[in-house]
């Protein structure tokens, strides 16, 4: 069974109109999970990407990201909403899909010049990942990838970030629907 069948389609959440991808229900199903942290893996040992450290977006990039660093053998960094991490930190705002946000990153988080894997759940507008990024590169990282389970393409974040020089890689996308 594929990886989009067990994705959650909740329609008019978090608002009218919006078609949210809900995968708690891929990460509830023990087949499932294995199967993103393993297509995941097997993308990065296959294709040979180079980076130091995979950092996760909050909060289903902590899920995502955290097993990939287990599996990999790399170290993991959260990105965070505001007020939540102890250190001295640097911000981004950005816009999501239904109004705007911010995220956080320790300032010491990683060394000048790392090579980062970001790690998220679902790439919509990517505003998001664009934040998360722009944070990796205030401290001195390089983003080497992005990754996702979900891509929305319609919504253009895909062409955004590709249009910005990132490389991406996606389980899987829900197109048109």
């Amino acid at each position: 069974m594929a990886i989009k069948s067990r994705i959650r389609t909740i329609p008019d959440y978090p608002k009218k109109g919006i078609m949210f991808r809900d995968i708690t229900t891929l990460l509830k199903d023990p087949v499932g999970f294995r199967l993103v942290i393993d297509q995941l893996s097997q993308h990065y040992i296959e294709n040979g990407v180079d980076f130091d450290m995979i950092v996760g977006m909050e909060a289903r990039g902590f899920i995502i990201g955290g097993a990939l660093s287990y599996t990999l053998g790399k170290g993991f960094v959260p990105i965070r909403k505001p007020g939540k991490l102890p250190g001295e930190v640097v911000d981004q705002e950005y816009q999501l899909e239904y109004g705007t946000d911010k995220v956080e990153m320790h300032i010491d988080a990683l060394e000048k010049g790392s090579r980062v894997l970001l790690v998220d759940d679902l790439l919509a507008t990517g505003g998001t990942a664009m934040a998360g990024a722009s944070l990796v590169e205030k401290v001195g990282g390089v983003i080497a990838e992005m990754a996702f389970i979900v891509n929305l393409p319609d919504i253009g974040g895909q062409k955004k970030l590709e249009e910005k020089g990132y490389k991406l890689f996606c389980l899987t996308e829900f197109e048109g629907e």
